[in-house]
C-alpha cells in the first residue's frame, strides 16, 4: 500500500471474536473500519459506538451504503459463512472468514469454488498460526516424524453446536498439516459425547503418506487448560506451550561417526550411564515475540489484500482442515466400543 492509504473494512457479526476484529481494525492504520454489521441492532450500535463506525444489520445494507468497501471480517455462526460470503466474494471484496471455514467439506468446497471462480481473495482465521511460538518454528527446516498434540481446556458452554473435533481439534488440524506437508494416508479416532449428542473429548492419529504420524488429543471437560505441541524429527525435537508462549529446540550437534559409535556401543550392551547426553545435543530457547495473534492475522489479511503478501492461511488450506476434520468425526462414528455398556443417564 502506498504510504498512508487505508483500505476499506467491515466487521459481519461482532459477537464473542468479531468484536475483536473491529477492536483491531480500529488500531490498525491501514485499516479504515467503516461499518459493523449484525443483526443484533442494540449489540452493533453498541460496538459501533466503541469504535466510531456505521452500525448496520443487514449485508445488503453494507453493500449498498459503502460500495467502497475492498475487505471483510466474516464472525458469524459457522452454519451461515458459505451466505454471508457469496455476495462478497462475487463483487470481489476479500474476506477473512473465521475458523472453521464450513462445518462440512461440501460447503467448504463451494466457498473455494465461488472464491476461485471470482478472483476473490480468502483467508481463514486459524488464528493459532499467529501464536507467536507457531511463527517461531514455522520457518524451520525439519521433516516430522511424529507430531503430538494437547488441547484441553473446562468447558466454557459455547459452541457445543458442534463436537469438540470442529470446536477445538481444528486449531491443531491446521497447524498439523502445515509441518507435515504430506497427504492424509489413514485416520483412526475415538471420541466421548458427556453432555451432548457431539463428542466433548476426542483423540485422534493420523498417518501420512510419508510415514509421518501426528497423536491429538482435544477436550473441553478437562478441569485445567493445556496447550501443547512437540514435534520429532531424526536431527530435532520441539517442545512448544501454547498457553505460556514458551518453546524449545533440541538439535542434534554430534558428527554423524559419532552418533553411530555410541549406537554400535548402545548394540554391544555397553554401559553409558556416564555418558553426558548434552554433549551430543544443543538446547536452546525459541525466540518469542510478544504480538497478539489476531493482530498479526489481521495485519497478514491486509497486507494480502493490498496484494503485498500472501494469506498465511488462504482457502485451500481452510479447506484441507475442514476436511481432516470431517475425517476425523467420520473415524469417531465407526469406532465400535466393546464392553458393558454405561447405564443410561436419567
Amino acid at each position: 500500500m502506498p504510504n498512508g492509504e487505508q483500505i476499506p473494512v467491515a466487521v459481519i457479526g461482532v459477537g464473542r471474536m468479531g468484536r475483536h476484529h473491529a477492536r483491531i481494525y480500529r488500531e490498525l492504520d491501514t485499516a479504515d473500519l467503516l461499518a459493523v454489521v449484525d443483526t443484533d441492532d442494540d449489540r452493533a450500535g453498541s460496538i459501533a459506538d466503541n469504535f466510531d463506525c456505521d452500525a448496520l444489520t443487514t449485508v445488503d445494507e453494507l453493500l449498498e451504503k459503502y460500495p467502497q468497501v475492498k475487505a471483510v471480517t466474516i464472525a458469524v455462526p459457522t452454519v451461515y459463512h458459505r451466505q454471508i460470503a457469496q455476495p462478497l466474494l462475487e463483487r470481489g471484496i476479500a474476506c477473512l472468514i473465521e475458523k472453521p471455514m464450513a462445518d462440512s467439506v461440501q460447503v467448504a468446497r463451494q466457498i473455494v469454488d465461488i472464491a476461485d471462480t471470482h478472483n476473490a481473495l480468502v483467508q481463514v482465521g486459524h488464528t493459532e498460526r499467529f501464536n507467536p511460538v507457531v511463527r517461531a518454528i514455522s520457518d524451520l527446516e525439519m521433516t516430522p516424524r511424529f507430531i503430538e498434540v494437547h488441547r484441553v481446556s473446562p468447558m466454557t458452554f459455547r459452541s457445543i453446536d458442534v463436537g469438540v473435533v470442529f470446536d477445538i481439534m481444528i486449531h491443531d488440524l491446521d497447524i498439523v498439516l502445515m509441518l507435515a506437508r504430506s497427504p492424509i494416508k489413514e485416520i483412526r479416532a475415538a471420541g466421548v459425547a458427556v453432555l451432548g449428542e457431539h463428542e466433548d473429548t476426542a483423540n485422534a492419529r493420523i498417518e501420512f503418506d510419508d510415514g509421518c504420524v501426528a497423536n491429538l488429543t482435544a477436550s473441553r471437560l478437562a478441569l485445567k487448560t493445556e496447550r501443547k505441541l512437540r514435534v520429532f524429527s531424526e536431527t530435532s525435537y520441539i517442545s512448544l506451550d501454547y498457553a505460556k508462549k514458551t518453546g524449545v529446540i533440541i538439535n542434534r550437534t554430534a558428527n554423524t561417526e559419532t552418533i553411530k559409535d555410541v549406537r554400535t556401543q548402545l548394540a554391544n550392551g555397553a554401559d553409558l550411564s556416564d555418558l553426558d547426553y548434552t554433549e551430543l545435543v544443543n538446547v536452546e530457547d525459541i525466540q518469542i515475540d510478544d504480538e497478539e495473534p489476531l493482530g498479526a492475522e489481521l495485519s497478514n489479511f491486509l497486507e494480502a489484500v493490498a496484494g503485498q503478501s500472501a494469506p498465511a492461511v488462504d482457502a485451500h488450506a481452510g479447506y484441507a482442515a475442514v476436511d481432516a476434520a470431517e475425517q476425523v468425526v467420520k473415524a469417531i462414528n465407526r469406532h465400535k466400543w466393546q464392553g458393558v455398556e454405561s447405564p443410561k443417564l436419567v
